[in-house]
């Protein structure tokens, strides 16, 4: 059993794009469909959507409530108790402060990105810390591009890339956040 607290957050802001210009990205239905689905599957203390916009919150909040409140709810109990764990954020700073006066510790950040960066640290070092220690993380996963360098070097800790060392490595967030929570969080099935 896991010793750790963890919390994910899926920022819009500061992200790159392609052309490594600083932006805000859209909330997209699919991203917080398939994030929530994953993180609830891992028992995720609570998913943070991260945006500054008053309007993206606005439709998250119209997203969420149709699931949670009307005929989506009704219809699919499951998609209802996934979105239970979802909750908006203006920014990180909001979101840390929100975690931190919740467990009265300080909260531990990592970042994930497609890049390899000299500090990173793997899932298998992270997954130790979390079912060793009584810590409480917040992993932080981009949007766009990845998220501007910053935001990288105000971090804890920086997971290494999945599958770095690949010719292609362009995942969708929904597929990376999946993959991370099962690496960090699922059953050690190779190992039996």
């Amino acid at each position: 059993m896991r010793k750790s607290r963890l919390y994910i957050a899926l920022l819009h802001y500061p992200m790159y794009n392609k052309r490594m210009n600083v932006i805000t990205t859209s909330v997209t239905n699919l991203d917080l469909h398939d994030i929530a689905r994953a993180a609830r599957t891992y028992e995720v203390d609570k998913f943070f959507i991260v945006h500054p916009s008053d309007s993206q919150h606005h439709l998250v909040g119209e997203i969420v409530s149709y699931w949670q409140n009307g005929y989506g709810g009704e219809y699919n109990p499951d998609r209802k108790e996934a979105f239970s764990i979802l909750q908006t954020a203006q920014n990180l700073d909001a979101v840390k402060k929100e975690i931190e006066q919740e467990q009265g510790k300080k909260v531990l950040t990592v970042a994930t990105d497609a890049r390899l960066y000299p500090n990173s640290i793997s899932c298998k070092e992270l997954r130790n810390h979390i079912y060793a220690e009584e810590k409480v993380f917040l992993l932080l996963f981009g949007t766009g591009w990845g998220m501007q360098k910053e935001v990288l070097e105000q971090c804890d800790y920086i997971m290494q890339p999945l599958e770095a060392g690949r010719s292609y490595n362009h995942l969708s967030v929904r597929s990376a956040v999946s993959i991370i929570l099962d690496r960090l969080l699922g059953e050690l099935w190779f190992e039996a």
